[in-house]
């Protein structure tokens, strides 16, 4: 069963693995390098996800065609966008929460690998309804 302890264990271990990333290959490259050391340290980490995982739309019991496409689905109730940016700004939540609401998914985080320390500016955590909705231990 899905609970807020469990999502906030999960959240701290994947932002493990997005720290130990940036440590060993450090800021300054593009997001699709940072996207393949992750899903590889998360395999090493024994993680369960999905990558490039096509988000749809159902509207009226019919499923429309999009190319919303969320980075990770971490065991099947986390989401993670990974950036390359100067810095996470509102657009960037939005497109998170957009993925987590068709997703059903409780928590989201975006990581920004362009930083000099993930866990003080290069994250943003991010929570919905589901997650008010479930058990807290």
């Amino acid at each position: 069963m899905i609970t807020q302890k469990y999502l906030d264990e999960l959240t701290y271990e994947v932002l493990g693995a997005s720290i130990e990333v940036h440590k060993i290959i450090g800021k300054g490259l593009l997001e699709n390098v940072y996207h393949q050391c992750l899903k590889e340290e998360l395999s090493q980490r024994k993680l369960n996800f999905f990558t490039e995982l096509r988000v749809p739309i159902i509207y009226k019991d019919k499923e429309l065609v999009t190319d919303f496409r969320c980075d990770l689905f971490v065991e099947n109730c986390l989401v993670v966008e990974l950036k390359t940016v100067s810095e996470i700004n509102s657009i960037h939540q939005a497109q998170l929460l957009t993925y987590m609401k068709l997703l059903k998914a409780p928590k989201g985080i975006i990581i920004n690998f362009n930083c000099f320390n993930i866990f003080k500016e290069g994250q943003k955590t991010l929570v919905n309804e589901y997650f008010r909705l479930l058990p807290k231990l």
